[in-house]
């Protein structure tokens, strides 16, 4: 495989689609070649991940076992206690 020049759809400038990268590509299915540049795939993945955390309502709670302040993403119910992460994680998995 030789190396392609390809032409970012984002930003229009050209970028290498290296014959390694072409066989990386190959090796995970992969079928479609790279629309973006490497600097513009990784602002697209930053965008969405930030996307993703903005849009997400978070609710303040005292943690039930040790008082301490913490933020879920669910809004909890009053007859229901909730715990901090740290508390949570060293609870017994229910089955």
């Amino acid at each position: 495989m030789a190396d392609k020049n390809l032409t970012c759809r984002d930003c229009g400038k050209t970028f290498a689609f290296t014959a390694g990268e072409q066989e990386f590509y190959q090796s995970h299915g992969l079928v479609n070649e790279p629309r973006r540049c490497p600097e513009c795939r990784g602002a697209k993945r930053q965008e969405r991940s930030r996307g993703y955390e903005g849009s997400r309502e978070m609710f303040t709670v005292t943690c039930a076992s040790c008082g301490k302040e913490t933020q879920v993403p669910f809004q909890p119910r009053q007859e229901r206690p909730v715990y901090c992460s740290d508390c949570y994680s060293t609870m017994k998995p229910r089955r």
